[in-house]
């Protein structure tokens, strides 16, 4: 009895390949939503392909034998932005700057296109979810007017095409590569399929021409790009801008750098009068008053950048049977290892404690090196005192109680020396509770210091 041939997949998974034979809305091995499509049927047909000699350029050579000169690089004009691309824009680099609706995507890059205008380079500003007129808005309020900045609102890839090649400009911006569709491929704009068709057009454009575009793409609720995870793979660099809304603080993060490293920030402040660069953002992050019950500075790292951020902390008693946890900008889960260590290796009692965690100015402070200061600050509450001017915390807390050395140790040390911080509690102080031992030795080792006891 022959045996019978298994059905051929009808529908797969534009993201990662799934195949299955009938239709489904949600993809059963990535469990992305609607990326699964119907597949072409095989034709049976086998194709031979012919081995092409390489010649010239295009021919294999030693690795040795392999210029090593770095591409030439262009300025965008916004020093930030620079330094996050790893020093200009590449000719022929394809960047996709992600964040979520309203951070001020389109109003950084109106920035970079008005800054590379006037230093003489024509720019072409395709805006697809914006009509011209709020664009030109946009631009009077924040400044960023130039003849040789170009706009077109264009939905239709072929269209946006055409104004390349009639402007030729130096550099391309399409806002955003989710809502440009291609009459070459089918689905609305945003489907996985027209997103593939479109950025790789613009990206073959790009290498092609030796033009640098800029794509800005969307996010989905969990913060990733959206479209087909391909489109990552395809550009050159992937940038994300993030910020949270109730502060004017904003932050460029490169996720991927063909062209440089990817360890950069960029700090920027949203003002009224658009964007603006903060070189260096020390101050943005700690008070400005006398030293309050509660506090620490600790010296955080953004990318390559040591910053110090005042940790503050709140407790209240309360009789609660679950007392309160409430963290801002801190990583609620090492709060509460934080506070179990405090309680089991200080004894220091906070289980009967509503206890409030925060940073100044809306800076997320996650890494392990805030542990520290985080405890100084919740026992500083809890006892009503405060550390003085002068001292910084960095350190990894263990359930033991250890201090932990932090990575990049010696970049946050002379950041606190440069920024006045001459008391820095660390390792050096091996456990939690020879840490406040510490601080309260050192401050009155300074007499001029009301020092209260810890």
């Amino acid at each position: 009895m022959p045996t019978r041939r298994p059905a051929a997949a009808a529908y797969r998974c534009s993201e990662c390949g799934w195949t299955t034979p009938k239709w489904a809305g949600r993809c059963a091995e990535c469990q992305q939503w609607g990326t699964v499509i119907e597949a072409a049927e095989p034709t049976g047909i086998l194709r031979h392909l012919t081995p092409v000699t390489p010649t010239g350029d295009r021919a294999a050579r030693p690795i040795t034998a392999i210029d090593t000169r770095e591409a030439p690089r262009r300025t965008s004009g916004v020093a930030e932005f620079d330094r996050v691309l790893g020093g200009g824009l590449v000719p022929g680099a394809a960047i996709l700057l992600s964040g979520e609706p309203g951070v001020g995507k389109s109003t950084l890059l109106l920035e970079v296109a008005a800054q590379s205008a006037r230093a003489g380079r024509r720019v072409l500003y395709a805006s697809a979810e914006e009509s011209p007129g709020q664009v030109r808005l946009r631009a009077e309020r924040t400044g960023a007017l130039h003849d040789e900045l170009y706009l077109a609102a264009e939905t239709d890839l072929a269209t946006i095409l055409g104004h390349i090649d009639e402007v030729e400009p130096e550099l391309v911006i399409v806002d955003s590569v989710q809502t440009v569709s291609s009459s070459l491929s089918e689905g609305m704009a945003g489907h996985p399929s027209q997103v593939r068709e479109v950025a790789s057009t613009l990206i073959r454009i790009a290498k092609d021409r030796d033009l640098p575009i800029v794509l800005v793409g969307h996010v989905t609720k969990d913060g990733q790009v959206a479209g087909p995870r391909l489109l990552e793979h395809l550009v050159d660099v992937v940038c994300h801008f993030e910020g949270d809304r109730q502060t004017s603080l904003r932050f460029v993060r490169a996720l991927k750098n063909r062209f440089g490293p990817t360890d950069e920030v960029g700090c920027f402040e949203m003002t009224g009068a658009g964007i603006a660069e903060v070189p260096d953002p020390s101050g943005l992050f700690l008070s400005r008053g006398a030293p309050e019950a509660g506090t620490c500075v600790a010296i955080a790292m953004e990318g390559k950048r040591a910053l110090p951020v005042e940790v503050q902390a709140l407790t209240i008693s309360t009789g609660a049977p679950n007392p309160r946890r409430i963290v801002h900008g801190v990583d609620a889960s090492r709060v509460a290892m934080v506070l179990a260590v405090l309680e089991k290796r200080a004894n220091i009692k906070v289980s009967d404690q509503d206890v409030y965690v925060s940073t100044v100015g809306g800076v997320r402070f996650t890494e392990p090196a805030a542990d520290l200061a985080i405890a100084i600050a919740v026992a500083g509450s809890v006892r009503n005192t405060s550390v003085p001017h002068g001292f910084a915390a960095i350190g990894e807390l263990s359930l033991a109680g250890e201090i932990r050395p932090v990575t990049q140790a010696g970049q946050r040390r002379s950041e606190a020396a440069r920024l006045g911080y001459r008391q820095l509690i660390d390792e050096r102080s091996k456990t939690l509770r020879g840490a406040m031992d510490d601080v309260k030795a050192r401050g009155r080792a300074r007499p001029h210091e009301d020092v209260p006891e810890f």
